[in-house]
């Protein structure tokens, strides 16, 4: 592994990444829902997608391996 390899935060990790990317597109894809849906499914959608990098980068943080992966189950869904 090289210096340039190494991960210095969450926002290296490719699992953060491809979380983000998720929410991102969620949160496209919602507006174009109907407005009856504003306070329906369109938010709950957002939050899910949301909660999956949130908490990838809060386990990170975390200073025990444990807590990490803790915090990676919860994004998984457990």
């Amino acid at each position: 592994m090289t210096e340039a390899d190494k991960i210095r935060s969450y926002r290296d990790l490719r699992v953060w990444q491809e979380g983000m990317a998720l929410a991102e597109a969620c949160c496209m894809l919602t507006r174009r829902f109907p407005n009856d849906e504003l306070f329906g499914m369109t938010p709950q959608i957002r939050r899910a997608a949301t909660s999956v990098p949130a908490n990838i980068a809060e386990g990170y943080g975390r200073d025990s391996t444990g807590e990490h992966v803790q915090f990676l189950r919860v994004s998984q869904g457990h």
